[in-house]
């Protein structure tokens, strides 16, 4: 999308990415991962507060750096990033649920010699377009 610093606009928008959470995905992610019963025992997880089986934060989080690399940073000029800022999951992922991103930039600073960070707000909404995870990533890019 931008290959330099002073490509970047803020402002600007994007929507992009489908992937489908799966009941085996979650179970996997979470045995390695997060074994919190309402991440790996779908009996335990029927009598926590979800009411069933629900992704790890984490496995969101995961599945969303792959949308937003292939996206957004694959073909672009990004050279990492320095952190996330206001990491948030309002609403559970449950097996079956597609999610897809949209990501706005949200401002633009100079970081250190010849690079710039771009502080990027990354949504994750499930299709019934309920968000599943808020952040603002602190994204690098290369200055001219």
């Amino acid at each position: 999308m931008f290959a330099t610093y002073e490509d970047v606009t803020v402002g600007a928008t994007a929507s992009f990415g489908e992937y489908e959470m799966t009941r085996e995905e979650i179970l996997t992610f979470a045995q390695q991962y997060d074994p919190q019963p309402f991440h790996t025992d779908e009996a335990a997880a029927e009598q926590s507060m979800f009411g069933g089986l629900v992704a790890s934060g984490w496995h969101t989080a995961a599945v969303t750096m792959r949308l937003v690399v292939a996206g957004l940073l694959e073909d672009s000029g990004s050279m990492g990033a320095v952190g996330v800022d206001e990491l948030r999951w309002p609403n559970p992922v449950r097996p079956g649920d597609v999610l897809s991103i949209e990501a706005e930039i949200v401002d633009k600073e100079p970081w250190r010699e010849g690079v710039g960070v771009v502080p990027t707000r990354i949504v994750t909404t499930k299709a019934d377009g309920e968000v599943a995870q808020t952040y603002v990533g602190r994204v690098l890019y290369p200055m001219e």
